[in-house]
């Protein structure tokens, strides 16, 4: 019954921490350039929204406070090489994982109740594990696909900086060329990039920054190599044309490697799965066969 009663108090709080409905509607009206009444806009939300929304954030807030340094510090970076969700801000993380933990020691208990068995134990412990550590799988997984995103774009994106560089613009009017005509991550970072250096932050910090959000080697390279051309009077376009032919020469050998890699993952799928199906229809007969033979 203590269990239940946890998973029913956890579960409105949870979806609040879980979900940016009302986040993604508060960014619909402040993009909108009509006034919105204020009572209006509340009616407009859910009672969800409208009861669980405060308690869920006052929770966030608690849990921040208390929650220790390190882990802060951890999950800050986490969620900056995820892109800073604007749906999955640290509180809300810190809240999921307070709240998911919950609701896994519930349902390890339940599964404890039905003894204390080896099956019922490691259930249970690999049920608290996966529950506590689900919302860092997720930003895990979504910062690795972010990486590769930009990985992947990055050699594209120098070839389009050093024709505009060729053509006469500036470093920045480059980049600023390529942040407004590109899409994806890539691109956002670099209007970020300018949006620090027009605040008034040096080109080197701004870069650091950069390199600290994204965590991508060939972008390290690249950020490098810029540094050294500035230090010794390198030809920019010279040594833009440079990295964009190295990053394509490295994201060829990513794919071959990849490709090489491809048969070993699909032997494990085989033997599980086609192999056996394979001696059925082959052994099948003769199986069928030889115990008419021996049962006559």
């Amino acid at each position: 019954l203590a269990g239940a009663a946890l998973v029913a108090t956890a579960i409105p709080v949870m979806w609040w921490a879980l979900s940016g409905g009302s986040k993604k509607e508060a960014s619909r009206h402040l993009q909108s350039a009509t006034t919105v009444d204020l009572h209006q806009l509340l009616l407009t939300r859910s009672a969800e929204e409208r009861v669980v929304g405060p308690i869920a954030a006052a929770i966030a807030r608690k849990v921040r406070r208390f929650s220790p340094a390190g882990m802060i510090a951890s999950l800050d970076r986490k969620v900056a090489l995820a892109g800073s969700p604007t749906a999955w801000p640290v509180e809300r993380v810190l809240t999921a994982k307070l709240l998911l933990g919950m609701v896994s020691v519930a349902l390890a208990l339940v599964t404890l109740l039905g003894g204390l068995t080896t099956t019922n134990v490691v259930v249970a412990a690999v049920v608290v594990l996966f529950g506590y550590q689900a919302p860092d799988l997720m930003l895990s997984r979504t910062a690795e696909a972010r990486q590769d995103i930009i990985r992947r774009s990055l050699a594209d994106a120098i070839d389009q900086v050093t024709i505009s560089v060729e053509a006469g613009l500036g470093f920045d009017g480059a980049i600023a060329r390529y942040a407004e005509t590109g899409t994806g991550p890539l691109a956002e970072e670099f209007l970020r990039v300018l949006q620090d250096i027009q605040l008034g932050l040096a080109r080197r910090e701004a870069f650091d920054s950069l390199l600290a959000r994204t965590d991508v080697d060939d972008l390290r390279r690249f950020v490098l190599a810029l540094r050294q051309a500035d230090e010794h009077g390198i030809p920019l376009a010279q040594v833009l044309r440079t990295q964009a032919g190295e990053l394509r020469e490295r994201r060829r050998q990513r794919a071959e490697t990849k490709a090489a890699a491809i048969p070993v993952k699909v032997i494990f799928p085989m033997i599980v799965c086609i192999l056996p199906t394979l001696f059925i229809i082959i052994l099948g007969p003769a199986v069928f066969r030889i115990a008419d033979t021996f049962g006559g």
